[in-house]
């Protein structure tokens, strides 16, 4: 259905006029950006031809650099601080090392602008995000520059170890490995389980710690003051290397001693600065923290790594948004700020008060409302409290709100901990990033029934950000697990009510599962009311096919069944079924002794969803009805594109639905 022969002249067309676009974007950037002004950067198309520059020519790149980036995102809305304050630290590595025969591991993709610039990319840097376009994080299958996924955070040391390791057992003794990761993702678990592992394997990896005191909200906890703290002498540091290399030379450094001497070096650190250094501690050799806005000098130091054995980590000072003031003064709206005027730096901001809210501005402003009434809910979120609106209430509730960092596993546990002792916890997770906390939702709250509210935000098609971010696999994954209540609300007043339901008592654990951006009523406050767990409502009364839903994609069904009621003789039903679990079995039995023809449609991979819980009640109960499944496939992931394209591709749009209510 998703590239199906009768959509591919309609591809082609596209694509031609998308490369169309490229050329004359390209031409655009070229003659408003200024060929003097970018006089180096327009000499580099690949690394290789950045390593033919003189170093002392290296800060006008990084500042080259920024522009292009900042020309870019004006008119391409896309995430701009991060990639602006690594500027340094791209051009220094792609310098110094050998890509992409070396590995540079980058952790939280968004960071990696500059990177996909400097690698054969810029010309079509225009069309990133777009639909065809170059996808919105690094992946090896768009460049041999990107060598591993990373759109989510935290992944970077565990891949970059894996590599190093290859390089060992492959004999590939000239290939270097590095890791970078930052914007907080050194909170997240899997950097520290990494990090447990680099320390006792035998490897060369180099980790570089891009530490901004940022995740896209300012890092909380006590790695980000710990690194704050953190200091090493650079004498002291200059001497280490000086001695190192020395002893390496005359082979003195084979492994048991090179940690011994490490032990050494730390125990007397210790003692004179009264404090450990937690990497070091783990035989990784630390260095820092160092400017990481001075690339002459991160030149120097890589160079001067480069050939030590063992690992090491190098600690880098940054300042999210660097170069651009605009995004210096307010990091956390500058992380993705949409289109702006590059030159004044004022965001282009749609005020229409006659457009509907966002989901999560509905969450965040009825979340506050709810604590205001009841004393036992908490909010948690994972360093997303502007994302997905808890910043309402943590202004209003700073003690009762807790941003717990890039940790989601953590968040759930903590909740799980706080419902335990008699709290209500909302915890919103992305949908996506809620995949990582898979265990702890059925062995930290699902087995033992705690009353925790699970609020999946940005569920479903994403758009823009693409396969790492779409939420397509909350209500496949979950639907198995004994003691959740699984629903969705298909408007903003549902959303409400479902909210004031969950926080009633003993729900049990409770999955609130909404998309990405705005709703549907621009009047979204209502009433607060209690809906009956388990029971779904028919929207449209039918006699011939019968359509089940769950969602905000029911807002499409109700689309269709308008545009269809006047071409057409075709009576459809429509039925909201608001619960996966446990699903309103009143509605199927209707369903079942009525209808023949049987559609569902899900914003979630079709596989083991709605339309699985349909087909294996019919089969239990003994009826066979004819029924088609509308969702996303299990067959491939999803790219980006605005929601629209991407909804038109899997066939979720008011059209796929009038094609598939005719064809059954």
């Amino acid at each position: 259905m998703i590239f199906a022969r009768k959509n591919q002249i309609f591809f082609d067309f596209y694509f031609v006029i998308l490369n169309l676009f490229v050329s004359l974007q390209s031409l655009y950037n070229f003659y408003a950006v200024g060929q003097e002004e970018l006089r180096l950067l327009s000499k580099i198309q690949y690394p290789k031809d950045l390593r033919e520059l003189k170093v002392e020519d290296l800060p006008q790149v990084c500042d080259e650099l920024r522009q292009d980036i900042v020309q870019e995102l004006s008119v391409n809305p896309g995430h701009l601080a991060s990639s602006l304050g690594v500027a340094e630290i791209t051009v220094a590595l792609h310098y110094v090392y050998n890509t992409p025969e070396d590995r540079i591991v980058w952790d939280v993709g968004h960071q990696a602008y500059g990177h996909k610039i400097l690698t054969g990319r810029r010309e079509q840097f225009c069309t990133n995000r777009k639909l065809g376009g170059i996808k919105p994080f690094p992946s090896p299958t768009e460049s041999e520059y990107d060598t591993f996924a990373c759109g989510h955070a935290s992944n970077s040391i565990s891949a970059a170890l894996g590599m190093a390791v290859a390089a060992k057992l492959e004999g590939n003794k000239d290939r270097h490995v590095v890791a970078v990761i930052g914007d907080g993702a050194m909170s997240g678990g899997l950097a520290f389980e990494g990090l447990n592992n680099v320390s006792s394997s035998p490897n060369d990896l180099l980790i570089i710690l891009n530490d901004n005191n940022m995740s896209i909200d300012r890092s909380v906890g006590g790695m980000k003051q710990y690194l704050l703290n953190l200091s090493t002498n650079e004498t002291y540091n200059a001497l280490r290397f000086k001695a190192s290399r020395w002893m390496n030379r005359k082979g003195m450094l084979e492994d048991d001693r090179r940690k011994g001497l490490i032990r050494l070096s730390n125990a007397l650190k210790s003692a004179i600065s009264h404090q450990q250094n937690v990497f070091e501690g783990m035989n990784i050799r630390y260095f820092g923290p160092f400017d990481g806005h001075n690339v002459k000098e991160l030149v120097r130091i890589l160079r001067q790594m480069k050939e030590m054995k063992g690992p090491k980590l190098l600690h880098l000072h940054t300042k999210k948004g660097h170069g651009y003031a605009p995004a210096e003064k307010d990091v956390t709206t500058w992380h993705a700020p949409g289109k702006f005027d590059p030159e004044t730096g004022e965001r282009i901001v749609d005020k229409d008060p006659s457009k509907p809210q966002k989901y999560q501005d509905v969450f965040g402003h009825t979340l506050l409302e709810l604590a205001q009434q009841n004393p036992k809910i908490v909010g948690v979120t994972p360093a997303m409290p502007s994302g997905c609106s808890m910043n309402i209430m943590m202004k209003e509730m700073p003690e009762r709100t807790f941003d717990v960092g890039i940790a989601e596993g953590h968040a759930v546990t903590f909740s799980g901990g706080m419902a335990k002792d008699g709290l209500l916890p909302f915890c919103n997770i992305y949908s996506a990033f809620a995949q990582r906390a898979f265990d702890n939702i059925i062995h930290d709250v699902a087995l033992l029934n705690l009353n925790v509210v699970f609020c999946f935000d940005r569920a479903g098609l994403v758009g823009e950000d693409g396969a790492t971010h779409h939420g397509a696999f909350d209500l496949a994954a979950l639907r198995p697990i004994p003691n959740l209540t699984i629903s969705s609300p298909m408007d903003e007043h549902e959303l409400r009510r479902l909210m004031y339901t969950a926080q009633l008592p003993d729900k049990g654990p409770f999955v609130i599962r909404y998309p990405r951006g705005g709703g549907v009523l621009v009047d979204w406050r209502c009433p607060l009311e209690e809906i009956k767990v388990g029971t779904g409502r028919k929207l449209h009364d039918g006699s011939d096919v019968a359509v089940l839903s769950i969602g905000p994609i029911g807002n499409n069904v109700a689309e269709a069944i308008s545009e269809l009621s006047g071409e057409s003789s075709l009576s459809v039903a429509h039925y909201d079924m608001r619960f996966l679990k446990p699903i309103d079995e009143t509605i199927l039995q209707e369903v079942a002794e009525k209808f023949s023809r049987i559609i569902t449609v899900e914003n979630g991979v079709k596989t083991g969803g709605l339309g699985s819980a349909v087909i294996e009640w019919m089969n239990d109960h003994g009826y066979h009805p004819e029924i088609i499944r509308l969702g996303l496939p299990d067959t491939q992931f999803v790219e980006h594109g605005t929601v629209d394209e991407l909804q038109h591709i899997v066939g979720l749009d008011a059209e796929a639905i009038i094609k598939a209510i005719k064809g059954i």
